[in-house]
């Protein structure tokens, strides 16, 4: 599989795409933080090759999104875990998934809702500012040179 190669460039968003930019990464994601973790399962709930699989399932554990983890030596089988950086990627998720629901759920409304651990409410994702704890969309920020930025 050619894939263009976005990792090398100065930009946050052109790095996470050389992740996570094919689409069937993000919905492995998905299942493996819904609870889909063994090949077989997540072949069967997303309808994908099992080439096309294990290709992006090496390439999420060689990104050090998801591990692999051992659950039967006789006949070996191994199911995915989520490391830290792929339970934060789940993060980003939430956002699209945000995004989704408004724009594209249809008269039906959303196919899943999320119910907050902590108020114990259904709610969605609000983007907030880290600093002042205000609103943060893009309208609401300035893009400004950071330490790793190309120079001019």
């Amino acid at each position: 599989m050619q894939r263009t190669r976005f990792g090398d460039m100065a930009c946050s968003i052109a790095r996470t795409l050389d992740v996570i930019g094919e689409p069937w990464s993000p919905l492995i994601l998905r299942d493996v933080y819904a609870g889909i973790t063994r090949f077989d399962q997540l072949q069967q709930d997303l309808g994908i090759s099992s080439k096309v699989l294990t290709e992006r399932l090496r390439w999420l554990v060689g990104n050090g999104v998801l591990e692999r983890r051992q659950y039967s030596s006789r006949p070996p089988r191994h199911e995915y875990a989520l490391t830290d950086k792929g339970r934060e990627l789940c993060d980003l998720l939430l956002v699209m998934v945000r995004w989704g629901d408004r724009w594209t759920a249809g008269e039906s409304g959303p196919p899943v809702l999320y119910r907050h651990h902590a108020c114990g409410r259904v709610g969605h994702v609000e983007l907030h500012c880290s600093e002042c704890g205000g609103p943060m969309r893009a309208t609401d920020v300035d893009l400004l040179p950071g330490p790793g930025a190309t120079p001019p």
